[in-house]
């Protein structure tokens, strides 16, 4: 099996040194990951300008640009071959309900998905960072099911872990995308040449995280799994958008 892996913390970040490390008992990994942090890039591509890609210190690519921009370059020019699985992470905190909108670590899987590659983006649920070691692990099991158990259609699955030891952790469990409160209000500052410059607030807390969704779970000490599509058509609207064009 070919593994490619990246993410959106950079490709210093000790989570996705353990996931590479982790993923090689089960074949062939190649990690293609930003220069630097690169989190709440979203699915953005860089048109603008060219990118570069080095071999750094540890032997992983590192590219100039987004995680998006990562796994494109990889598929589609930089290796000669077509990864069987790309895995995106482990991210440093929880990508959650909303947060998947904005996350460049999704947006690296997602971006495996829309090229026709099975794909996961795994997130420790903490910013402690306590226990990457159980993320790697749920992600060395989820691709060890796909190796042995094909899925049969396109996949992309957002796994949260919570940060706890592996003898610690609940079961895997299937859910939705819960949802997040309005984010906090931006933060002002004033720079040295007495400008106002603003920090973007803190994300807002659960609302929608009842059982079955990605927050009660990963609350419940279990690992979330949640399957994603990128076709963000409204189908519930498209007949109330239509009577409402008519009138």
């Amino acid at each position: 099996m070919r593994i490619l892996v990246s993410n959106d913390d950079g490709y210093f970040s000790p989570g996705i040194s353990l996931l590479a490390e982790t993923l090689r008992r089960l074949g062939e990994v190649t990690v293609v990951a930003p220069e630097r942090d690169r989190s709440g890039a979203s699915n953005s591509l860089t048109l603008d300008r060219p990118l570069t890609v080095r071999r750094a210190p540890n032997g992983f690519f590192s590219v100039n640009g987004t995680p998006t921009d990562c796994v494109h370059i990889a598929v589609t020019g930089l290796l000669d071959f077509t990864p069987d699985v790309v895995v995106s992470g482990i991210n440093l905190g929880a990508n959650m309900g909303d947060d998947t909108i904005y996350s460049g670590t999704v947006a690296a899987a997602a971006e495996g998905y829309l090229l026709g590659i099975p794909s996961l983006a795994v997130s420790l649920a903490s910013k402690a960072g306590g226990h990457f070691e159980s993320a790697a692990g749920v992600a060395a099991e989820l691709v060890e099911r796909l190796l042995r158990s094909p899925f049969g259609e396109p996949l992309l699955l957002n796994v949260n872990v919570p940060d706890l030891a592996p003898s610690e952790l609940g079961a895997i469990e299937v859910t939705r995308l819960g949802r997040r409160h309005k984010a906090e209000p931006v933060v002002k500052l004033q720079t040295p040449r007495g400008e106002t410059a603003y920090w973007i607030g803190q994300a807002g807390g659960a609302s929608d995280a009842g059982p079955g969704t990605d927050f009660h779970a990963v609350e419940n000490r279990r690992v979330s799994v949640t399957p994603l599509r990128m076709d963000l058509t409204g189908t519930t609207q498209l007949t109330l958008a239509r009577e409402w064009l008519s009138k």
